[in-house]
């Protein structure tokens, strides 16, 4: 009798988060800490995030999803806070700095994006966190880095990451607009470095009990993301060749104008593809103009060849394209626009879009890069309104009601109308 060997996947009940167990006290807004520990909430962290009491910046940013039940729905903050209790504390106040302070006693890791001189000014630097907790993971994500000469200077992903990280200006082309980042690109990606930074740190406490300090920016995320062109420049100092669509070094490595007016990108080694590309389309003209017999005569004509390949690939469809070079198993992509990604057949199949609840509706998101066999990693839940979790955790540290009343009348402190009971 043969032996079943395929490992045993559990039900969803059965699975746990590779964090379950784990709390985060999140002192940050905007996107990028934020989304690090939306992401751990993901993986069953349970993510205090504290806010002031007008919100996070974040709340109402970008633009709306329109929704027929609910109206306009906040799909940006959801994104990056889903799953996460809602603190409303007013940092500013010595109090309320304390009453943080508090929560991170018995936390595992403290994650903010304050400049390295606010932390020191609210007490939430490395060194006063330790303090009340020795074995806490304090995590900074910051524009430009925690030491040197720009530590406290101000950054969002396009300062930082996009424009000082080199990024815009390598993929401008000569002459044109330099190209402007939609909304969390370079933000997402930090919050990427931030959660394998935790990840790591959370081992290093495990293994040596002692508390760990992350420091992750956008500008260093960026400095990685560009590494394979700096590489280079750091040992020649030359800047890589910037070249248009005719210039390119392969005429199989370019994007291509269909007939429909839709864009195909072609990303295929050219001495190993060439004949197999002009078979597919069909063109035994450009197979046997002796111009492109061989790779260096094709790149010593390149702008002729880029030409004429044009000329073959606008006479069809993107659509019938795609298909025409599927069959031919070359390596091809759409531009696909954000409305075709959303309905990507291979996206629904990797569940990369999870449904939240949001306001009694659901409603699509978009899921963690990874997944784990057996593990579950998947929303646990909306964003939170502002202070909707207030009463409810300073409870649990030890607030008597009257306390808590004492704090909102203060200003301290804020109740959400939709704080769950006491």
């Amino acid at each position: 009798m043969e032996t079943d060997t395929t490992p045993h996947s559990p039900a969803p009940s059965e699975r746990t988060g590779p964090l379950d167990g784990i709390t985060v006290v999140e002192v940050a807004n905007w996107v990028a800490a934020p989304s690090a520990c939306a992401m751990m909430s993901d993986l069953g962290a349970n993510v205090l995030k504290i806010e002031p009491l007008q919100g996070d910046a974040m709340r109402g940013m970008f633009r709306p999803a329109q929704s027929r039940r609910q109206g306009t729905i906040d799909t940006g903050f959801h994104l990056d806070n889903r799953g996460k209790r809602s603190v409303a504390i007013s940092i500013d106040k010595s109090e309320g700095a304390g009453l943080v302070r508090r929560l991170v006693a018995d936390a595992d890791v403290f994650v903010t994006n304050l400049m390295p001189k606010r932390q020191v000014r609210f007490g939430l630097d490395p060194a006063a966190i330790h303090k009340v907790n020795a074995r806490i993971v304090h995590a900074t994500l910051t524009g430009y880095g925690t030491i040197g000469p720009d530590a406290n200077r101000a950054g969002f992903d396009v300062t930082a990451f996009f424009g000082r990280g080199a990024v815009i200006e390598s993929m401008a082309t000569q002459g044109q607009d330099a190209p402007y980042p939609r909304p969390g690109q370079g933000d997402h990606i930090a919050g990427l470095s931030l959660l394998a930074a935790v990840l790591s740190a959370l081992r290093l406490v495990e293994r040596n009990g002692v508390g760990q300090v992350v420091n992750v920016s956008l500008f260093g995320t960026s400095v990685w993301t560009m590494s394979t062109d700096l590489s280079a420049v750091l040992v020649d100092g030359r800047e890589p060749t910037k070249r248009d669509r005719r210039h390119m070094t392969s005429a199989l490595a370019n994007r291509y104008l269909c007939q429909d007016g839709r864009w195909i990108l072609l990303n295929m080694p050219d001495a190993q593809w060439w004949v197999k590309f002009c078979e597919a389309i069909s063109n035994v003209t450009l197979a046997e103009d002796p111009r492109f017999q061989t790779p260096k005569g094709r790149y010593d004509n390149m702008p002729e060849l880029v030409d004429a390949v044009s000329e073959v690939l606008v006479q069809k469809t993107l659509s019938q394209w795609m298909g025409i070079f599927d069959r031919a198993g070359l390596i091809v992509g759409p531009a696909a626009s954000l409305a075709e990604l959303a309905t990507d057949e291979q996206a629904a199949a990797t569940d990369l879009f999870p449904t939240i609840t949001v306001a009694g509706e659901g409603i699509r998101t978009v899921a963690v890069p990874f997944g784990i066999q057996g593990a579950h990693i998947a929303p646990r839940g909306a964003g939170p309104d502002v202070g909707q979790h207030t009463a409810e955790v300073l409870s649990a540290l030890g607030l008597t009601s009257e306390e808590i009343g004492r704090l909102v009348d203060d200003r301290v402190i804020l109740e959400s109308a939709n704080s769950a009971p006491v």
